[in-house]
């Protein structure tokens, strides 16, 4: 089994890590309610995907 002959110190652990932080979400504007919502996804406020009407939002409520 291979062993580390060396401690790795911290610099170079971290220089590791620099790449692991968490982006946010993209996030972009309904074309139909103008509210925000997550590209390639049906609008959570007005049911609305690729210009039609997807999920019957008033049905639901």
């Amino acid at each position: 089994m291979a062993v580390p002959k060396k401690k790795t110190s911290s610099s170079r652990r971290d220089m590791r890590r620099s790449h692991h932080a968490l982006t946010a979400a993209a996030h972009g504007e309904c074309p139909n309610c103008g509210e925000l919502k997550r590209p390639h996804h049906v609008c959570g406020a007005c049911g609305h995907y690729d210009g039609r009407e997807v999920v019957d939002i008033a049905a639901e409520a």
